[in-house]
Order: structure tokens, then sequence, then C-alpha cells
């Protein structure tokens, strides 16, 4: 195996808090490792909601801040999200200044939208529903356009690489055709987004498996609630993998969830659709539970006006021989977004020296129990360049290291398995039987396929949902439907629990 010794940060992720942090770091030489050619292995392209934040006259940080703790379900870090909503403006205007291109009024204003949880509208959109791959084609150019980075595509994090005190020092990379070099750096940013692909049932690209999760796992980062996993509630049934996603704007011009038979889900209050996502992707998964299907009725409140107010949405549908404007949508709960992950604050601090972590695969408390619509690509730009200016300081450590094991990747067979078992034993509503069933599954697995980090991404979700005695935002218990009367967080470190079972 090569090494290599890298002057600046090494940032593995190639989406929007990847390639934030990356601009952010500047002059400071950064390399970028992406799995994929940019903008094609980011979920961050996929997001077709926008970014959230006060806009309007009528808005303010704070309220933005209270919409987001209120969703937050009693988890929220109230210093991380006041950080987060303050920086709302500016990093929206840094983004447009970077020709991301969004929707403006005639007074040439941000237009915003409003999405469910959010007391007033305040998400900024790009073409209806483009945001994210729009947002994300104006970083990427201007990424390739910058001196100071070098992007590896179609490249691997398979390792991280530390120090005997445990500082880390840099990371295994795999280039195409299996080969690894050791690349060492005075800081490793992990922005290598969710865990989506671990459900059968997804929005997300399912190659993002909570790798970067797992690998900091292994090198004793602290994990915190991994349990909390959102489900949307209207992804489109109509048999891919992924899934493609109806954004909540839809619902936010009028659209509604009815059954098969035409009775709202939620209630005929105009605004009833638009609670909290955990509550409305319970709705869509009793109807289909008890057989009477779920669908998004948009034909009255969108119709003709389709294709150009939500070209991606209409795009896909048609695609599966749908049309939009006359038929309701088959829509599911499906997992979408990770609100738990590597324990980080707002400048994307780990609890181990040299690691960062930004993004999805972060847990800086934005979000606590549920997130709040449209705040992911807020939290990765912003955050992103707060990461890079940090990691962008560190000094490059000296002495020998210790290169972490690499281990295979999961048969796709038994990754089946494990996604089809995380959906129906982990998913929207969970119980203590099904919990155990899947730790039970993912044993089996690991005894015949290794420690893949797929499965030690799973299982840190699963166990940490099974400890949860309570059901709180995105986490369901259907034996423990009650929420706590004090919110408590999980925080999982190896050291820690290998030193108690030691004992």
């Amino acid at each position: 195996m090569s090494r290599i010794v890298h002057d600046g940060p090494l940032i593995i992720g190639g989406g929007l808090a990847g390639l934030s942090a990356a601009l952010a770091a500047a002059p400071r030489p950064v390399l970028v490792i992406s799995p994929a050619p940019l903008l094609e292995a980011a979920s961050s392209a996929w997001a077709q909601g926008g970014v959230a934040a006060a806009l309007s006259r009528d808005d303010a940080p704070a309220l933005h801040l209270k919409d987001t703790e209120a969703a937050g379900a009693g988890l929220v870090d109230h210093h991380a999200a006041e950080v987060l909503t303050d920086e709302g403006r500016s990093t929206v205007e840094w983004l447009a200044s970077l020709g991301a291109p969004f929707d403006r009024d005639a007074a040439g204003e941000f237009s915003v939208s409003l999405e469910a949880a959010h007391s007033k509208a305040r998400v900024a959109r790009v073409g209806g529903d483009g945001a994210g791959r729009a947002i994300l084609s104006a970083l990427v150019d201007s990424v390739r356009a910058a001196t100071h980075i070098t992007v590896w595509e179609d490249a691997r994090l398979r390792s991280l690489i530390q120090d005997q005190t445990g500082r880390v020092r840099g990371a295994v990379i795999e280039h195409p055709g299996g080969t690894l070099v050791e690349v060492l750096a005075p800081a490793v940013v992990l922005a290598t987004g969710g865990a989506g692909g671990l459900f059968g049932a997804t929005t997300t690209p399912t190659a993002l498996k909570g790798e970067g999760m797992a690998l900091a796992w292994a090198a004793g980062a602290e994990i915190l609630d991994p349990e909390f996993v959102q489900f949307h509630p209207t992804a489109i049934d109509v048999g891919l993998d992924p899934m493609p996603l109806a954004t909540e704007a839809l619902r936010g011009e009028g659209a509604r969830l009815i059954d098969g038979e035409g009775r709202f889900l939620l209630g005929e209050a105009p605004d009833a659709d638009l609670k909290a996502r955990d509550i409305v992707a319970r709705a869509v998964h009793a109807a289909r539970t008890a057989g009477r299907g779920a669908l998004l009725d948009a034909t009255r409140a969108i119709g003709a006006h389709f294709p150009t107010e939500f070209p991606a949405v209409f795009a896909a549908c048609m695609k599966a021989g749908l049309d939009p404007r006359t038929t309701p949508i088959p829509v599911a709960a499906a997992a979408h977004y990770h609100m738990g992950g590597i324990g980080a604050d707002p400048d994307g601090r780990t609890s181990l020296p040299g690691l960062f972590a930004v993004g999805e695969c972060a847990a800086t408390g934005v979000h606590g129990a549920n997130r709040l619509a449209s705040n992911s690509l807020l939290e990765a730009a912003a955050f992103g360049r707060r990461t890079g200016r940090l990691a962008a300081t560190m000094m490059a450590g000296t002495g020998p290291v210790v290169v972490g094991v690499v281990i295979d990747d999961l048969p796709a067979e038994a990754m089946l398995e494990l996604r089809a078992g995380m959906s129906a034993n982990c998913g929207v509503v969970r119980n203590g039987d099904g919990l155990r069933r899947q730790i039970a599954l993912i044993d089996r697995l690991e005894a015949t396929c290794g420690a893949a980090p797929a499965l030690v991404a799973a299982r840190l979700i699963v166990e940490a949902a099974l400890a949860r005695h309570e059901s709180r935002g995105g986490h369901y218990r259907i034996d423990y439907p009650d929420t706590a009367s004090v919110a408590r967080h999980t925080r999982l470190c190896r050291a820690e629990i290998e030193a108690m079972a030691a004992e």
C-alpha cells in the first residue's frame, strides 16, 4: 500500500457539505474524495425542497429557531440551532453568489415557500423542486475552478488512520480497481452522507449506508442519537429503488393525502397534511398497513401547472406511466434522512482530535429527534463553511500511525436481506420484538460476512432504538407509545462500551 502526505484537509464526500467545506478552506490545499463523479454520488443533489432561512420581512431567525426546536421534540441543541438559523440568510446569499439560481420575485427578492411545521414561508427554492441539483451544480463549478482543490472521483474511504493517542491522522482511500493508498493529512473531514441505503424503502442513493458513522465508531468517535431516522411520508410508490420523492412543497401548495376511497388521511382541515413529518409518515404507514392505500392528490391544487411548477416530480411520475395532473400519486413512507450520526459541534469538531464531521453523517443537535423540513441543505452549507475554515487551521501530526482494519463490503444478497429487515423491523413503527429480530439478523450476517461497515451502522441504529423506551420524533415504539417527561440523548462510544464489558 502506497502512502502520500497531503498538506491540508482531506475531505471525504462530494456533496453540499463536503464541497462547502472545501471552498471555505482556501487557500489551504484540499483533497476531496468522492465515491462517484461529482453530482452523482450526493443525496444533496436529490433534494427537491430548498434552503430554509428567515428571508422575508415578516420572518426572523428567532422564529426559525423556535420552529426548529419545536420539530426536534426536545432534543435540539439550542446553541447549534441558534448558530444555524442566525446564518440562514448569509448562507443563502453565499450560495446565490456562487451561481445557485434561486427563484426570485418581481422585486428581485428570494421567493419563499411554506413547508410542514414552519410557521412562516421561508424555503428558498429553485425551479419549484430542483433546488438540490441546481445548488450543488453551482458548487461543483466553483470547486472545479478553485486552484486549491483536488478531487479524486470514483474513490472510497476504507479506513481511518490514527496515531497511538487516538488522533486521526489520515485515511485509507480505495481507487478504482481496488488500489489502496494511505493519505496522511492534518485534518480529516467526514461528509459521507446518511444511512438511507440501509433500508429497503428509501428516497436516498442506495450507496449511502452509514459507512462514515461506522468507521468513525470503529476509530472511537462518539455517536449521537443514531436511532433517529426520518421517514418521508410521500415517497412515490412505483416500484423503483430508490423511490422517487414527491416534495413536501406539493402539500404546501394544497395537495392532499387520501386513501384509496378518497378519504383524507389526516382530517379535512386545510393544513392537516402539514403536520411534522413523523406524524404524517405514521398516518401514511397506517393507511397502507390497513390495506386502504395512501395517495397524494394534487389534481386540483396543482393540476395543469405540474410540468412547470414541479418538473422533477412530474417527470418521475410520467416516466412511471402516471400523469399526476389527472391521477393521484401512490405514496409510501420511506427512509429519508438520518438525524443521528457522528457527534459534532457547529464547526465540525468530533470527540476525536483531527476528525471532523459535517452534513448528514454528523449529529450536531440541530435536528433533534425530527428534522424541520429544508434545514438539511442549510446545515450542510452553513456548517460546511464553518468546518472548512477550522479544518484549514490544523497542523500535521508527527510520529508513527496505526492503519485501521479494511473490511470488505457486504455481498449483494446479504445487503438486500439487511435492507428488507431494516424496513420491516426498524422502520416507521418499531417494537421490541422486531428490533431484537433485526439484531439477530445482523448477528447472523456478521458471522458469515464479517463486520462490514453497513452492518456496524445498522447495529448502532437498531440497538439504540431498542434501548430507547419511549416514542419521540422519528422514533416510534408501538410498545412504548408515550414520550418520556425528560428528554435524553443516546451517546455511544466504543471505548466506553468495551471498558464496561471488560469489568
